[in-house]
């Protein structure tokens, strides 16, 4: 039973607020347009009049509008429903409902008090101090504020007033706002509990924007008996099945894909099948690749394999290690019996572990033996899995609610010291808004809702210690980093545990805890002894952790440490605890995103050099927030920082450039407007030669320069060497202004300061410097011995990385204490949706082709007509008048023959037009002669070698000859649109939207591209073929990978470019790019060339990046994860 209670309440002195003075007034807010584009320029999302703190930035601006503020059922001043408008109304939304569920049930000793939390809680809110996790933006406060009401979605509750569980009544009365679940499942087909049970639990998970994490250990093995006889399918086909649900599945609607944890203990019978399992899959990939199905991470290729719907994880004990250390089997047992079923070597399993982690990223380890030791309560039962991103580890069918806390708001940059009292007062009082949070909450299952109320396990975390560790002039992977980050996780984990006894003092303890009361305070004990960093103290831990090392540490910040972690347990001792747990570190994606955070929780810089998205769209590169202050802070002047700055990032502008300036350029013809223009562009360009093109300069600089049309318009022209530019001097030139986007080989900056710098990628095309895997896996276990739970995080490898060095990561991430450990070697998944870096263009030899084809010309000589005296129209009169008078066929041949074949130019421009029609991809793509008139057509499908590819390949080469023996293109489209047969429906394309077959959808496309049919097609709005920027990936002849040019909806920015007169061409011209529009297209070449093969956000389409064991947008801030 609980401590018996005594009768106070929690007390809060204002730290950020001031007294009478309301929250919302502390800031200057701006008004804000949220528009978000897919890479189409095709807006997903636009909100105007967005009401913000004037210090948030864009992307977090168009988070709040996009993901958070609720969409519908909001009172508006005219006393209609709506839409959330203002960052005021969500965060008054959720600091109202903690405090109204606070005050109900006694969490404060005056109404005072529970005000000043209020306004703590608002301020922290906006200044981007701390956040909760998303599902608390999505959830809390919609019924306590809004009134809003929904059916009930199967959820549970435990009632305080009574202890009794309950059935909701109503969605929306008590939230969902846990991020992390995890569930159990037993050998059971379709009873509850079981296996078919457990994707309905799954759903409802998914569908309030959480993540789910199981360990399917208790099923059986394929071949192991049933008890209505025969044998089992296995568990790998069950997977399978659960896979295809998560990824049915769109968390919250509109949020992130859904995210799942699946575990397997290492002597299940089938681990080595689970092992290799997404290796498999990957080798399926690659053959639908090779089949020509689309490569990206949404795409065909990957959705028809299994796989690829949640992380894998293996739980390793620690006697597999010492198996593995003594060369010995490693026994498989059966799940029904416990009977040895297989063994295998040690350094086998261990060895494909590795192979497998190498090849495709999972699976993961987590540590069974060390995550069971730090348990604060086994008598509840082991703890069997993680949630999908490996923070949260506890009890089957519990789950966990956190926060992050931004570091960078504590750390004072004037003298370089941290806040550690706000840090504190932070902790305290987020670490109410999360006990409050599990009293106010439903659940999806029964047994997720009394466990959740037994152990009332909590998250709290923080993020950008990479950024705070880099302004103060610290190497990541440096003991002073490590001592600096155990201190924080130290005093964060101490200061929540003794918040949690403080609450415990007079609202009790939770439920379980008289029973795990004495593993409850040995865990805390070890805690402290790590603070103390005293390894004699540790009971009952095999793994001694990496305790604080006071050499290196800070003496104000280990002393707080200590302290937190004497009042911590003797408070404990005293009182007991409110929560089982109380700390993780989560990913932070999105919500690290709104906090405008540079680096993730643990996790160390990806950039030195980012893109800032603006309010009105686009983007400019700017140097990491953290570089500048880092240079003052190891010394160096103002003049000196700007040189190292403007190194990195570039002066984006052309004036005093080297070789390309203003000064060159208009002595090679540009007008002072002209390069006016491309300065403005070189704010947001990755490379200048993404700018020197006709869709920045448009068609009538470039005749002017002396270029002619079939020149320009060509892919593959660089007008930088065409004008007289070398490779050097462009070289040159590139780096002043766009910069090398590392510090590597800057002016003035000593070498002994370069590991300040580093990223955990290379940067730019010149940066060679990266931390080591084993700097990430040391900070992990500096900050391990603190924190409840564990880490999210990936440690990211080289693709030159080997197979051995997954190994030994892996081995000493055990070695040193840590739960889990997820590595990911770049380019080991084969989604690549960009090219990893721009690459030089290559000079090629043009292709040659038979273009010496004899005209031929009229030799008989009539007595009636002198043909040589005709005009065309006459001849042709004559011509036709004797083919229809003569009856002679070999007349008709003969004259047929006089039409020569007209070849096409060696190089030619066309167009490349991808599109799905009934579940069939097709690429058609054109080659035009110089007029503009089309001249030869392909047709691609992605099923290689099927018999319908390789007859429309037949039927694009006729059509083709045809094209070039003068058969009018009018003639094909009239006989061949309203074709019918299958494959047909509906159809992938921004114009056609249904069609009757593959040849009717082929010449509606032609019809309306090259001979203005709108009759044809659906959608009269036109694209604009727009150029991305990447030089030299564009080629009309090649392989169907022609993605370079994009098709974009004309904007006020763009308008028709002068040229010839082909409705094609008009079209397809654009004269001048608004300043910053291939911003994005910079920032996805960017993240590439740091993440080769990272996936494109399912929100918006722009490339993604790392946040833990998941993804994050830089563009919309869509987390693919589960916090």
């Amino acid at each position: 039973m609980p401590n018996p209670r005594a009768h106070k309440g929690l007390q809060f002195s204002r730290r950020f607020t001031k007294d009478g003075v309301s929250p919302y007034d502390m800031f200057e807010y701006d008004y804000r347009d949220s528009v978000i584009k897919n890479p189409n320029g095709e807006k997903v999302f636009e909100m105007n009049n967005v009401e913000v703190p004037k210090q948030w930035s864009q992307i977090a601006t168009d988070i709040l509008a996009q993901k958070y503020f609720r969409k519908a059922g909001v009172p508006q001043p005219d006393g209609s429903l709506g839409r959330e408008t203002s960052v005021k109304q969500v965060a008054h939304r959720m600091a109202h409902c903690w405090r109204v569920w606070g005050e109900r049930y006694g969490y404060f000793a005056t109404e005072g008090d529970a005000q000043v939390f209020y306004d703590e809680l608002a301020y922290s809110i906006l200044n981007q101090a701390c956040v909760p996790n998303s599902p608390q933006w999505f959830n809390t406060g919609l019924h306590e504020v809004y009134g809003i009401t929904g059916k009930p979605q199967g959820h549970y509750y435990v009632d305080p007033k009574d202890s009794k569980l309950k059935k909701s009544t109503n969605a929306y009365e008590r939230p969902q706002p846990h991020a992390c679940f995890i569930l159990s499942v037993s050998d059971d087909l379709v009873n509850e509990g079981g296996i078919m049970d457990l994707w309905t639990r799954e759903a409802r998970i998914f569908k309030y924007g959480s993540g789910v994490g199981t360990n399917f250990s208790q099923i059986r093995g394929s071949g192991e008996k049933l008890s209505g006889g025969g044998t089992s399918s296995g568990l790998m086909s069950f997977l399978k099945i659960g896979d295809r649900a998560a990824g049915a599945i769109k968390s919250g609607g509109t949020t992130r894909r859904a995210a799942k944890m699946v575990c397997l203990d290492l002597d299940h019978p089938e681990i080595m099948e689970f092992i290799n399992w997404k290796v498999e899959e990957e080798k399926k990939v690659a053959a639908l690749v090779a089949a020509g199905y689309d490569n990206g991470y949404e795409g065909e290729a990957y959705a028809t394999v299994s796989g690829q719907n949640s992380n894998n994880s293996v739980r390793i004990p620690n006697e597999f290690f010492h198996a593995l250390e003594e060369g010995k089997d490693w026994e498989l047992k059966a799940r029904t019996d416990g009977r040895v079923m297989k063994k295998i070597p040690a350094r086998e399993v261990w060895d494909k572990i590795a192979q497998a982690a190498w090849r495709c990223a999972d699976p993961g380890t987590q540590y069974d033996t060390t995550i069971n030791e730090w348990h604060t309560c086994p008598k509840g039962g082991r703890i069997n899995a993680s949630n999908p991103c490996s923070e949260y580890m506890f009890l089957d069918n519990t789950a966990c609610n956190l926060a992050s806390i931004n570091l960078r708001k504590f750390h004072n940059d004037d003298n370089n010291i941290f806040d550690v009292e706000g840090f504190e007062y932070t902790t305290r009082l987020w670490t109410t808004v999360l006990e409050i949070s599990v009293l106010m909450a439903q659940f999806p299952s029964k047994e997720v809702a009394q466990l959740s109320y037994d152990y009332r396990t909590l998250g709290l975390g923080f993020a950008n210690l990479g950024s705070m560790l880099m302004v103060s002039g610290i190497a990541y992977d440096s003991e002073e980093a490590r001592g600096i980050a155990g201190a924080i996780s130290a005093i964060m984990t101490g200061v929540a545990y003794k918040t949690s006894a403080e609450m415990a003092s007079f609202l009790g303890t939770f439920d379980k805890y008289e029973e795990n009361k004495e593993d409850m305070l040995r865990v805390m004990r070890n805690h402290r002894a790590a603070a103390y960093d005293a390894t004699d103290a540790y009971v009952d831990l095999e793994i001694k952790p990496q305790g604080i090392k006071a050499q290196y540490c800070p003496d104000y910040m280990l002393k707080a440490a200590t302290r937190a972690w004497d009042d911590a347990v003797q408070l404990g001792e005293k009182y007991g605890y409110r929560n089982a747990q109380t700390t993780v570190i989560a990913p932070t994606g999105t919500i690290g995103l709104v906090m405008d955070c540079d680096t993730t929780g643990v996790e160390p810089d990806f950039a030195l050099v980012k893109f800032k998205k603006l309010s009105g769209g686009g983007y400019f590169k700017i140097i990491n927030q953290s570089v500048p202050q880092a240079l003052k802070n190891l010394g160096y002047n103002p003049e000196q920082a700007k040189a190292i700055e403007q190194y990195a990032v570039g002066s984006a502008s052309f004036e005093n450039a080297p070789y390309i300036n203003n000064a060159s350029l208009a002595a090679k013809g540009f007008t002072a407007a002209e390069i006016e223009k491309l300065n403005g562009a070189a704010r947001s360009a990755f490379e200048i030669a993404f700018i020197f093109n006709r869709f920045t300069l448009g068609d009538e600089c470039m005749q002017r320069l002396g270029f002619a049309p079939a020149q320009y318009e060509d892919w593959n022209f660089n007008l930088l060497e065409a004008i007289g530019f070398t490779e050097e001097q462009i070289d040159a030139a590139n780096d002043f202004v766009c910069g090398t986007m590392t510090v590597e080989g800057a002016p003035f900056l000593k070498d002994e300061h370069l590991t300040v710098f580093d990223c955990a990628n290379k940067c730019g095309k010149k940066g060679e410097r990266y931390i080591h895997a084993y700097g990430h896996i040391r900070m992990m276990a500096a900050c391990q011995p603190f924190l409840s739970g564990a880490i999210s995080k990936t440690i990211n490898l080289p693709h030159e990385a080997t197979v051995e060095e997954i190994a030994d990561c892996y081995l000493m991430s055990w070695q040193l204490g840590l739960k889990a450990n997820a590595l990911y070697r770049d380019g080991s998944k084969l989604s690549q949706p960009l090219s990893n870096k721009s690459e030089k263009k290559k000079k090629t030899e043009e292709e040659t082709e038979d273009a010496a084809s004899t005209q031929a010309v009229l030799t008989e000589e009539s007595t009636i007509v002198d043909l040589g005296k005709l005009t065309v129209d006459e001849l042709l009169e004559e011509v036709t008048k004797r083919m229809t008078a003569s009856t002679d066929t070999e007349l008709k041949r003969a004259l047929s023959r006089i039409v020569e074949r007209k070849s096409l130019p060696a190089k030619r421009r066309g167009f490349t037009q991808k599109a799905k029609i009934g579940g069939q991809v097709i690429f058609l793509r054109t080659g035009e002669y110089s007029d503009g008139t089309l001249g030869e057509i392909f047709i691609d499908l992605a099923k290689e070698g099927s018999t319908l590819r390789s007859l429309m390949n037949c039927f694009a080469i006729s059509v083709s000859v045809g094209l070039q023996y003068g058969v009018p293109l009018e003639e094909f489209v009239d006989k061949f649109v309203f074709t019918r047969f299958e494959p047909a429906g509906m159809v992938d394309h921004p114009n056609i939207k249904t069609t009757t077959s593959l040849v009717d959808f082929v010449f509606r496309a032609l019809g309306y591209e090259y001979l203005n049919r709108t009759d044809l097609v659906h959608v009269l709005d036109r694209p604009t073929v727009g150029n991305t920027g990447e030089e030299g990936d564009a080629t009309f002849l090649g392989k169907p990978e022609l993605s370079s040019v994009r098709v974009t909806a004309p904007s006020a920015n763009t308008t028709p470019a002068e040229g010839p007169a082909s409705p094609k061409l008009q079209r397809a011209a654009a004269t001048t790019a608004a300043v910053g529009s291939s911003g994005m297209d910079a920032v996805n070449a960017a993240a590439k060339s740091m993440q080769s093969d990272a996936p494109a956000c399912s929100t918006c389409g722009h490339l993604t990046i790392r946040s833990g064991t998941c993804y994050k947008c830089l563009n919309c801030g869509t987390s693919m994860g589960c916090s």
